[in-house]
């Protein structure tokens, strides 16, 4: 049950103050904080791509796979050249079963890195 003070914590401050807060959380591997934080984050900025990134992140690493699959698409679609979103959008895909659908993310993420394979 979250209480009131639980909730007045994680959204204080201003938009910076809660990203910094947000980084925090994910750099010290408690993703389901971080998320919590982020989450909030990118209702209010929707437009930017590093909050909901690391959101999408942040549910991958807390094996929230639908959430993360749900946000990195929403990436992909405003920014199809996103290579880091294509990525991780390719490994949620696997992690969930799906290689065929991952194989094409990874593809694409392979080719905007530059990363061709040998001929």
């Amino acid at each position: 049950m979250t209480t009131q003070t639980e909730t007045r914590y994680y959204d204080q401050g201003s938009a910076a103050d809660r990203w910094a807060r947000a980084q925090l959380f994910f750099g010290a591997k408690d993703y389901a904080s971080a998320a919590r934080v982020l989450a909030a984050l990118v209702e209010e900025v929707p437009e930017q791509t590093g909050p909901r990134l690391l959101l999408a992140r942040a549910y991958y690493h807390s094996a929230q796979l639908r959430r993360a699959e749900a946000e990195l698409r929403t990436i992909v679609e405003r920014d199809p050249v996103e290579h880091y979103a294509r990525l991780m959008l390719g490994r949620t895909l696997q992690r969930q079963g799906r290689p065929e659908e991952a194989e094409r993310h990874l593809r694409i993420a392979s080719a905007l890195a530059g990363d061709f394979p040998p001929e």
